[in-house]
């Protein structure tokens, strides 16, 4: 696909960031890439979290996370990640990202935790209703991203004219769920800065909510990227990309 949309491109080195690239992959991953850009005389494939480090931090040391559909985070020595809290998915895991900022705002608002009238606009907003929520949530593929798209309505309640505090809060509440059990433990014993950055729509789109929760719970925010590609970019010596 990539090809055919740049059928005269003949890149001499490849860099490919994926979340499937786990270690036991990268050697298959870069094969492929390989057999696809043969010409190319550097190919290196590594994890969506290592490109997020480098496109945040360079090749400084300090904590790197993701926080778009689903959550990540790590402690990166500026060259590698030296330490990872596992994500877990958002079942069992991903506090702070889209999908678990969507299942906290469905909980409050269908258990009466939110100002009454909000559910009659929230239904009349997304065209659905309490069973069809249910329905979509339990019976139909690919919830995380369902939950997740539900962020530009939970989004429009923390800021501006439309803002309703408890919302904000709830969303604050579970950004600090986030630090309280992935990054908390970066620090135990270490003497490094207590700097956060974070890449991603959630991280961009909830900065004033991210860096509520990090100065309340001690925490610095870093660099904030909705995107890693010019981070990437630059890190790999390249010209930023220009919209």
């Amino acid at each position: 696909e990539l090809l055919s949309s740049v059928p005269d491109c003949r890149p001499s080195e490849i860099y490919f960031y994926g979340s499937g690239v786990l270690p036991a992959l990268k050697k298959k991953m870069c094969k492929i890439l390989k057999s696809v850009f043969y010409q190319a005389d550097v190919v290196c494939s590594e994890s969506d979290l290592l490109g997020a480090a480098r496109a945040l931090l360079g090749k400084r040391a300090g904590v790197a996370c993701i926080l778009g559909t689903g959550s990540n985070s790590c402690y990166y020595d500026g060259n590698s990640i030296l330490k990872n809290t596992p994500p877990l998915g958002y079942i069992l895991g991903d506090e702070g990202g889209g999908a678990s900022l969507g299942i906290a705002f469905l909980n409050a608002l269908y258990k009466g935790l939110l100002p009454c009238g909000l559910k009659d606009e929230f239904e009349q907003w997304l065209g659905m209703n309490y069973a069809q929520i249910i329905h979509r949530v339990y019976r139909e593929p690919q919830a995380n991203r369902w939950l997740a798209s539900l962020s530009p309505f939970i989004s429009g309640k923390c800021h501006g004219n439309n803002l309703i505090e408890d919302v904000k809060l709830l969303i604050i509440s579970e950004f600090k769920n986030f630090i309280k059990r992935n990054i908390e433990i970066y620090y135990n014993g270490q003497n490094i800065e207590k700097k956060v950055s974070a890449v991603g729509s959630i991280a961009h789109y909830y900065r004033p909510e991210f860096e509520q929760a990090l100065n309340d719970e001690g925490y610095m925010l870093g660099a904030i990227h909705k995107s890693p590609l010019n981070g990437l970019l630059e890190f790999h010596g390249c010209s930023v990309y220009s919209e």
